[in-house]
């Protein structure tokens, strides 16, 4: 091969040599290029995901939200209806007492002119038989059939028993008359221990033995407390829902200790935790405290565990059987003691032990509700 071919192999290696490094560097900016979109389709994918999580993020806040404003609406729909019921029922409750209250007086006031006269007229006879019936055997023998004697002593008995019977329909009606406060000022000052007293006779049916377990007993020690401002058919309504509370917690224990030692192998005689040994008791405790009223309901009924306690004013929570409660009734006690009262409602429980709730109102309210 000569020198001019190996010059001209030379050449074309040269040329071959550029062509590929043209290559080279056209497949290396490719390389880059794609690098960068790879990177930017990245970016955008990561993008697309970051704003997917914060969309997910936003649509659970806005479901909770939405879920928390949908209890709040259930609850305040359910306050109203309860509120609305209340109301229809202390309507009626006053419609009822005002209708029953004056036949009751009629009658009670007849009664003490009847019992006047009853006396009269037995003495009247009385002194009829002392002097006329030795003349007269058929008036004798009529007043020896009829045992004259037990009828004059019993029919003084008759009219005081019902002038007790009128007396205690009077205590009843008045009772609830005060409970529902439909016709007074909706806001005014009141003894708060009328309110408590009406409230026991409204439950005194539930107070009273029971086929399967003793009376209630109902221990009262209220202090010297002023006449208080406040809404006292609504303060009335917390004392109800309480003392039902507490009412249904000494039947849930006593029910709960029977079934216990009615078990096979257990002597109740020979324990001290035994039912029958158990006095259920609801014991009501009233004082002023600087500028508070403080009023204890406590009882030593079945008590509430942490679990419970932590619920016990949520709106629907219950722990009783379904149709015995909707779980409405310390909720709307809260309400009434925390946002129309300007107060506190605290509690103290322990299982098996009892309970005690504690309401707390001021004297005098501040500002305009």
């Amino acid at each position: 091969m000569t020198e001019l071919d190996y010059e001209q192999k030379i050449k074309e290696l040269e040329k071959a040599n550029r062509i590929l490094q043209k290559k080279l560097e056209r497949s290396e900016n490719n390389r880059i290029l794609l690098e960068k979109s790879n990177d930017k389709k990245e970016n955008l994918f990561l993008n697309v995901i970051n704003e997917l999580r914060e969309s997910q993020k936003t649509l659970e806040e806005r479901s909770y939200d939405l879920e928390q404003a949908l209890k709040k609406l259930q609850a305040m729909q359910s306050k109203l209806v309860e509120s609305e019921k209340m109301s229809a029922l202390g309507l009626l409750v006053a419609g009822i007492a005002h209708e029953i209250n004056n036949p009751v007086n009629f009658i009670h006031g007849n009664l003490q002119y009847a019992a006047e006269y009853a006396r009269d007229i037995l003495d009247l006879l009385q002194c009829y038989q002392e002097t006329s019936c030795s003349s007269h055997q058929v008036i004798a023998k009529k007043i020896k059939i009829n045992d004259f004697d037990f009828i004059r002593e019993d029919f003084i008995r008759l009219m005081k028993s019902m002038q007790y019977g009128t007396q205690r329909i009077q205590e009843i009606v008045q009772s609830l008359r005060t409970f529902s406060h439909l016709d007074e000022a909706e806001f005014k000052a009141v003894d708060i221990h009328e309110g408590i007293n009406s409230t026991l006779m409204i439950l005194q049916s539930r107070l009273k033995s029971q086929p399967n377990r003793p009376e209630i007993t109902v221990i009262q020690e209220y202090g010297s407390i002023p006449l208080i401002e406040c809404y006292a058919g609504k303060l009335n309504q917390v004392f109800l829902n309480i003392i039902k509370n507490a009412i249904d917690a000494l039947e849930q224990k006593l029910d709960n200790e029977q079934k216990f030692y009615q078990k096979p192998g257990i002597d109740c005689l020979q324990s001290t935790f035994c039912s029958s040994h158990l006095i259920p008791t609801i014991h009501i405790i009233t004082e002023l405290v600087d500028s508070w009223v403080k009023i204890y309901i406590s009882d030593n009924g079945w008590g509430m565990d942490e679990q419970v306690t932590q619920q016990i004013f949520n709106a629907f929570f219950t722990t009783k059987p379904v149709g015995k409660g909707m779980g409405l009734g310390l909720f709307i006690s809260y309400q009434i003691i925390v946002e129309n009262h300007q107060g506190k409602l605290e509690y103290n429980s322990t299982p098996g032990i009892g309970t005690e709730f504690v309401i707390m109102i001021p004297r005098q309210l501040r500002g305009n509700l």
